[in-house]
């Protein structure tokens, strides 16, 4: 991990291997991780420019993902997209036995099934089956071995290896019985949902008009509104203002802007709008929240 922003609330850290730079992967075990990083940033709530999958094999402990508190038992997998804001897991027992699957955008082969698992809005926790531990910890196992050999011997052929491994892991983690799997007509829909969701990421900030983005992504707004029903549960408008609303609380918690110009940022003209908006997402001022948080 590389340091930046040191001057921010909010830590900042970029991919960096210490076994081979410019390899895309990194496993490392819990133990390893925890002693090689200061107790300031082991506490800090910070992001990345990459992925962080850790599979929990003993022990239990505690995360923050987003403002959620999360408790990570033996049998838990998490999944951290970039962007997202996070505390590193932290040792409630002392005998946690988990290792950390750090990979940066492009590594993984690019495979349509896991595309959603690795997605800005994908899901973040399992609580591994019976029947598919034995297959999700011998496939990280496995993985283990050739990053431990790609990381010794600079050669392309386990490079590669490391690469298909960790898309046969992910490829199992997608059918996990969290994730979403549409089949036939419902395939439609997630692409059209994941369409969506490429599109609000890029432009939340400057509109949470539903009907603009069908248009965007050639759909009616009924067609968007059914595929995030599917998807979700919830309407497009209301995944729209929930990403706004979740950008704020970042911002809010992890930056010294004011609330006016955190709702100026977001596209909202007025800090009077702002405030109204924040107060019907979260039950909070934006004032309030922040206060909460400190």
């Amino acid at each position: 991990m590389v340091r930046s922003g040191q001057d921010r609330p909010l830590v900042e850290f970029g991919f960096s291997n210490p076994d081979r730079p410019r390899l895309g992967v990194e496993l490392v075990d819990y133990s390893l991780l925890s002693s090689r990083l200061p107790p300031e940033t082991l506490a800090a709530v910070h992001r990345t420019d990459f992925h962080q999958l850790f599979l929990f094999r003993a022990g239990e402990a505690s995360t923050m993902v987003d403002f959620a508190d999360l408790h990570c038992p033996a049998g838990t997998l998490l999944s951290v997209c970039p962007g997202r804001v996070l505390r590193l897991p932290r040792a409630v027992t002392a005998d946690v036995d988990a290792v950390a699957v750090l990979f940066t955008v492009s590594f993984p082969p690019r495979l349509e099934r896991v595309r959603t698992l690795l997605s800005p809005f994908g899901p973040v926790t399992w609580s591994v089956p019976a029947e598919e531990w034995g297959g999700i910890d011998r496939a990280v196992s496995e993985l283990q071995v050739e990053y431990s050999r790609a990381a010794a011997e600079n050669s392309t052929v386990s490079t590669d290896l490391v690469r298909q491994l960790l898309g046969a892991l992910l490829l199992r983690v997608a059918r996990l019985p969290v994730a979403i799997d549409h089949a036939d007509d419902g395939h439609r829909s997630d692409e059209t949902f994941q369409s969506f969701r490429r599109e609000l990421e890029k432009d939340f900030a400057t509109t949470r008009n539903a009907a603009v983005y069908a248009g965007r992504i050639g759909y009616s707004l009924r067609s968007l509104n059914r595929a995030c029903q599917a998807a979700t549960g919830r309407s497009a408008k209301a995944l729209i203002d929930a990403r706004v609303a979740l950008e704020a609380k970042r911002m809010l918690a992890h930056t010294t802007l004011s609330a006016a110009a955190v709702g100026h940022r977001l596209g909202f003209s007025e800090a009077t709008n702002f405030t109204k908006f924040f107060v019907r997402e979260t039950g909070l001022t934006p004032g309030a929240f922040r206060a909460d948080e400190l």
